[in-house]
């Protein structure tokens, strides 16, 4: 990854930063679906500077990386157009080199945990066309586990559905080439931390 942008979150008292992280993500999401290949990757993955490990929870933070490995990838995506509705809430900066000096790398990837087994049974019963009752009775009693990774709420356009898009950090000791997903994540991808 050799270019980079970086776009900041600008809350204030009617807007939280939740808010924004949703709305904001969501327009990069439709931008990375329109330039990803017929495998369905995207050229660009995205990091999160200010992601930090906490006692209780994890922290996206405020801000948010767009990396490439050419300019002309992150010309073509042109981030300010798909955030222009969104212009008084963000600040966008221009294309810029990634620096020399690293503090190291990053794989930024989704999550998907496994929650409730009531949710678990929601889910059951409506692929299999059966009653909830009955797909409750198929998940033995679950042990709730509690997580600390971040996540941004996000609409499927395809389903209506809202859902949450965990982002789990995992340092890297050095860089790792590929591609990413339509979210700018990926398993085994990192982008350079600095």
């Amino acid at each position: 990854m050799r270019c980079y942008q970086e776009i900041t979150l600008l809350p204030n008292p009617e807007v939280g930063l939740h808010f924004l992280w949703s709305k904001v993500f969501q327009q990069i999401h439709l931008g990375l679906v329109e330039i990803q290949n017929p495998q369905k990757q995207a050229p660009i993955g995205v990091s999160f500077p200010e992601y930090v490990k906490g006692e209780k929870c994890d922290l996206l933070g405020s801000k948010c990386r767009l990396f490439a490995d050419d300019e002309a990838i992150l010309e073509r995506f042109n981030v300010s157009q798909w955030l222009a509705r969104l212009s008084d809430s963000v600040h966008c900066t221009g294309i810029r080199p990634v620096p020399e000096r690293l503090s190291g790398y990053a794989i930024y990837q989704r999550l998907q945990p496994k929650t409730s087994k009531e949710r678990l049974a929601r889910r059951y019963a409506k692929r299999h066309k059966l009653s909830y009752d009955a797909a409750l009775s198929c998940y033995q009693p679950m042990t709730q586990k509690t997580l600390t990774t971040p996540f941004i709420r996000l609409k499927s356009l395809s389903s209506g559905e809202t859902f949450c898009l965990w982002i789990a950090r995992i340092p890297a000791t050095e860089s790792s080439a590929g591609s990413f997903s339509s979210y700018g994540l990926s398993t085994t991808s990192t982008v350079p931390e600095f």
